[in-house]
């Protein structure tokens, strides 16, 4: 199998997936007024861990804005799909690409919620699984819901790929 094949194929089934769920985030603010994370805020945390090494804020909304934090908050969040699409790919094997099943896609989905559970939203200031924001409860459900849906988008790129 040649190898840009396989990376443009696992590339493009991780930069789907990650496209899905912001469909699914644009698709809730629009008609719920219900917003997304602000990624704006993982490229300050990434620029200001870049120059200063902080890897823990009380607070990332209280940190100084940084420049190109839009650009690099969205840039890092379709490279850490694509990296989760990787890895799934790695665990699975290259086969599931030709033979995908939804039923390891949505567990390998949902197990991507420990990242920011357990990595991101600590190092955001707002504690392990959002236990510092005002509806804890609704950000865990947010979180799984999104993730599942990363998890059901590995499945439908690799279905579109096949076709």
């Amino acid at each position: 199998m040649n190898i840009f094949i396989v990376s443009f194929d696992v590339i493009f089934i991780g930069v789907i997936a990650t496209l899905i769920i912001d469909i699914y985030s644009f698709l809730l603010n629009k008609y719920f007024k219900i917003p997304s994370l602000n990624y704006a805020i993982v490229g300050r945390w990434l620029l200001i861990f870049i120059k200063t090494r902080q890897l823990r804020h009380q607070n990332i909304q209280l940190a100084p804005l940084q420049n190109l934090e839009i650009f690099i908050g969205w840039m890092t969040h379709y490279l850490i799909g694509i990296f989760f699409a990787v890895l799934f790919i790695l665990i699975m094997g290259m086969s599931w690409l030709q033979q995908p099943d939804l039923c390891h896609a949505i567990l390998f989905g949902m197990s991507t919620t420990l990242f920011p559970f357990l990595i991101m939203q600590p190092c955001f200031g707002i504690g392990f699984f959002a236990a510092k924001t005002t509806h804890p409860w609704q950000a865990r459900l947010k979180s799984c819901t999104v993730h599942l849906l990363f998890g059901i988008g590995l499945f439908l790129s690799a279905q579109l790929l096949n076709n």
